[in-house]
Parts: C-alpha cells; sequence; structure tokens
C-alpha cells in the first residue's frame, strides 16, 4: 500500500500555485463549501472513470470530510501510475485550520 498524503499547512502554502485539487464528496457537500480552487468529482465518479478526469505525469490532490474515503481513493489511483495526493483529515480539518 503506498500512503502519499500532505498536512493541511502544506495544502495552503501550495494552494496559491493553480494546482489540480478534487474534492470527492458529493455535490449536495460540495455545494455547501469546498476548498478554494477544488472541482467536485465524487469519489465514484473518479474511481469508475479516472481516464477521464486524471493524466498520468501530472500531480492530483483530493480530499473528501475527514480524508479516510479519500485516502482509499488516492492510493487506488497511486496503484495504477497517477501521482495522488490524500489531504490529511480531509474538509473538516480544513475548517478547524482555516
Amino acid at each position: 500500500m503506498i500512503i502519499i498524503s500532505i498536512s493541511i499547512d502544506e495544502l495552503k502554502r501550495i494552494l496559491n500555485n493553480n494546482i489540480n485539487l478534487i474534492d470527492t464528496r458529493n455535490s449536495y457537500k460540495y455545494s455547501l463549501g469546498t476548498i478554494r480552487g477544488a472541482i467536485n468529482i465524487p469519489t465514484e465518479e473518479l474511481l469508475y472513470n479516472y481516464q477521464k478526469y486524471l493524466k498520468k505525469g501530472k500531480i492530483y490532490y483530493v480530499f473528501c470530510d475527514t480524508g479516510s474515503s479519500s485516502l482509499r481513493l488516492s492510493n487506488i489511483l497511486n496503484s495504477m501510475g497517477y501521482n495522488v495526493y490524500n489531504i490529511e483529515g480531509g474538509y473538516k480539518r480544513y475548517l478547524m485550520e482555516k
């Protein structure tokens, strides 16, 4: 298992660098608020249609509510050769450390 995660502090340092940030929560939760610059691709959509959204050689940062489902997703995508970093603690931690 490959675990590639970044902390909220690390995310804050790179947020202004035009990163590929993906909110994997459902569209309702996304509509209530997200991290600035994030696009919404729910976990199931990204998992089953990853070729549509991801390109090998690019770096992606994913998050969910707490970081657990996005961690599993990032491990799956990394095992397929994509560069995907999970954001530790997800959106809830981001809100707490904002």
